[in-house]
This record gives structure tokens, C-alpha cells and sequence, in this order.
């Protein structure tokens, strides 16, 4: 049996993306998994990282490291890095699995003759560019990693369409596209309540940048057949409290605690509609294709979003909710209240027509196709050809500005 060794900086028990990947190699390959966290998957042999903390003359140092352009003696002289070296000095492998750009030099390195397959979620140049800090000081140093290290994968992935084009421009090698879409869950559609009453529900991070203020401003254009909970988590608990306060004068809207990932769904079945209002306040947010969009489709509910460009295709292809024509409250509002008792029954149905196509089983098959094609000596498209090297990083990020 071949050996699959992959690598996440995060807590692979609460990382939905990295915990599939894991569970579905499993079955079919020994894993090695390496992270912050157990996974906690029968089968699964876990080698913990630690994260290591910088004091403050650390920082200082580190800071100077990245002004200075010392990129690579900054990526290695972190604690996680030595850390994950110290620890996997002895492990071999047939593929390695890189999960996000920090963890793609550290394959590379560990690799040794084996396969590497890099995961990159999102377009990692870009990753955090509504912070200055990242522009200040990360930008450059990431497009350093991505133009050095992705030529030297032999296969990559990444969330999305519109994501997996750009990488193409740059890497001459289109990403497999693995969606963020969560496991098949067995439900059926409910009925809207008694006396037409339609109820909202929006769970995720409470993270300033996504403006979820903007639904709150929708939902006071909205008429009191509607009403909204929100399920918040993780992010800042400033911001979560202004909204709170922002809210308080609609009691049509509601803060509910934040329920186990793997109950999402079933706990969702019991809302109408799913909405999602994400002002494209960088590349990824414009491209964004996140797992509650999924996930209301797995709870079997109609869908309201604003015009980000993924999030619209898999809405308007599916049939499955309604796209506001900007990302205003006001159209987000008219899109919801053009939304009758019978359009959101339709909805609901066609969510359930499409759950099993939008669940994880067909990204099972696409990552477990792409590992053995890999192993077979072929790349993600079927060819062994390498893809050329990015260009200069400063063009790179100046060509999607």
C-alpha cells in the first residue's frame, strides 16, 4: 500500500477541507497526517507540530527577515517548520500533500523522489490584501514561495473556477478544482411554516471584512413575514457585539449559539433560506466559493447571495435560490422579497435534486483520480510536463489588481 503524507498547518480536526482529504485517502492509501491537531480518523498514523510563539524580539527579527527579502531564511527558521522537520526526519512517503502555500516548501523538501500534490485553497498572493500588514510585509514574501515552489509540485488543486484560471496563467497548469462541498447528508426538504412565515439563516465567522452588517441593513428593508438567526463563530467578539447592538431594534433577528460542523446541516433543515451577502473586498472574496453555500444546499434550503461570480454560477445552474443584482441591503433585500411561498418550495426541491452532485462524494473521486494519476507519472492534466515558472511575483499580483 503507497503512503500519503500531508501537511496542514492547522487543526485537522476542525480544518472541513483538510479532514476530507484525509478521510478519503485513508481508505485507500496509508496516511500519515501532520498538523496541529489530531484528525482523530481510524487508521490515520498523526504526527503533531508545534506552533511555536515569537517573543517580541522575534517579531523584530522576523519583520526584519521579510523587509529585507530574506524570504527563505525566514520560512525556515520558523518553529513550525523545525518543528515539522524534526519530526518527519525519518518519515517516507510516495505522495506528499501540501495544504495552503505555507506548507508547500516544507513538501518539497520532504518529498525525497516522492510525488507532491499541492492543495492551495485559495489564490495565496492575494490571500489577506484588505490588511496592510500583509501588504506590508507578506505579499511579496508569499508570491516569493508561490513563484520558487509551485513549479516543483507535480500536481496542485485549488477551490474554485475562477481561482484555478488565474493559477493557470501563471503556473501553465490548470488546478483540479475541489470544491469546499461537505458530506452527502440524507433530508429532506421542509415546508415552509405556517402563516408564511420564512426564516433566514446565516452561520460563519463573525469577521469584520465580510460587512454581515449589510444583512442586517436587508433585513430592516424586509416586511415581517421574514425573519433572520444568525449563527456566528470564531472571528472578533468586538464585532459580533456591534452587530448585536445594530440588531436589537428588529426583533425579527436573532443570535443564536454556533452549532458542530457536522451537524450544520440537519440543524439548518429547519430554515427556509440560507443567505450570503459578500462584498468582494479582495480577489478571494470576489471569487470566494465557501462551504455554507454547500451547506444550505445539503440542509435542502433555497439560497440568496449576492453577484459573486461562483457562488451565482452554482445558484443560477442549480436552480436553486436567487442572485441580488448588486451588493447593496437594497438588492439584496428585492432580490429575498421576490421570493414567494412557492418559489422557495421550488428551490427547496431543487436543492435536494442537486445535493448529491454538490456533495463531497464527487470531489472524493476527483482527489483520489488526481493521486493516482500523480503516481502513475502524470500531472494533473494527464501530462508529465512540469509547468513553466512564474514570472515575476510584482507582475503576478499587479495582472489581478
Amino acid at each position: 500500500m503507497t503512503t500519503a503524507l500531508i501537511l496542514s498547518f492547522s487543526d485537522l480536526g476542525r480544518d472541513p477541507r483538510v479532514h476530507r482529504q484525509i478521510r478519503f485517502l485513508a481508505g485507500m492509501h496509508r496516511v500519515i497526517a501532520v498538523g496541529y491537531a489530531d484528525p482523530q480518523v481510524e487508521g490515520v498514523t498523526f504526527i503533531r507540530v508545534e506552533r511555536g510563539r515569537k517573543d517580541a524580539i522575534g517579531k523584530v527579527i522576523a519583520a526584519l527577515q521579510l523587509i529585507a527579502r530574506r524570504y527563505e531564511r525566514y520560512y525556515w527558521r520558523q518553529a513550525r517548520v523545525r518543528s515539522a522537520l524534526e519530526a518527519l526526519a525519518d518519515v517516507r512517503a510516495d505522495v506528499v500533500i501540501a495544504n495552503d502555500i505555507d506548507a508547500l516548501p516544507l513538501a518539497v523538501r520532504l518529498a525525497r523522489g516522492a510525488k507532491v500534490i499541492y492543495d492551495a485553497h485559495e489564490y495565496a498572493p492575494r490571500q489577506f490584501e484588505n490588511r496592510r500588514l500583509f501588504r506590508w510585509f507578506f505579499q511579496s514574501y508569499v508570491t516569493h514561495l508561490c513563484r520558487t515552489y509551485i513549479p516543483r509540485a507535480d500536481a496542485m488543486m485549488t477551490v474554485g473556477q475562477e481561482i484555478a484560471k488565474r493559477y493557470e496563467a501563471e503556473t501553465g497548469v490548470r488546478p483540479v478544482v475541489v470544491t469546499n462541498a461537505p458530506d452527502y447528508a440524507d433530508l429532506e426538504p421542509g415546508a415552509v411554516a405556517p402563516g408564511g412565515r420564512i426564516r433566514l439563516v446565516h452561520h460563519g465567522r463573525a469577521t469584520p471584512s465580510r460587512r454581515l452588517e449589510k444583512m442586517i441593513r436587508a433585513m430592516d428593508l424586509l416586511d415581517e413575514r421574514f425573519e433572520l438567526d444568525f449563527l456566528l463563530f470564531g472571528g472578533s467578539e468586538r464585532y459580533r457585539e456591534a452587530l448585536e447592538q445594530q440588531a436589537r431594534p428588529n426583533p425579527r433577528i436573532r443570535f443564536r449559539d454556533p452549532v458542530p460542523m457536522q451537524d450544520l446541516p440537519r440543524f439548518l433543515n429547519r430554515y427556509d433560506m440560507g443567505i450570503f451577502l459578500l462584498e468582494p473586498f479582495s480577489f478571494n472574496a470576489r471569487y470566494a466559493l465557501p462551504n455554507k453555500l454547500f451547506e444550505f444546499i445539503q440542509a435542502r434550503l433555497a439560497v440568496a447571495v449576492g453577484p459573486s461570480p461562483e457562488m451565482a454560477r452554482i445558484v443560477e445552474e442549480y436552480g436553486v435560490g436567487v442572485v441580488a443584482e448588486d451588493f447593496t441591503p437594497e438588492s439584496f433585500a428585492a432580490a429575498i422579497r421576490s421570493c414567494t411561498v412557492e418559489r422557495i418550495g421550488a428551490f427547496k426541491r431543487r436543492a435536494h435534486e442537486a445535493a448529491r452532485v454538490l456533495s463531497a462524494d464527487a470531489n472524493r473521486e476527483t482527489i483520489l483520480a488526481l493521486v493516482d494519476r500523480v503516481l502513475n507519472g502524470a500531472g494533473a492534466s494527464g501530462s508529465a510536463t512540469p509547468p513553466r515558472p512564474i514570472s515575476g511575483g510584482r507582475r503576478w499580483i499587479a495582472e489581478v489588481s
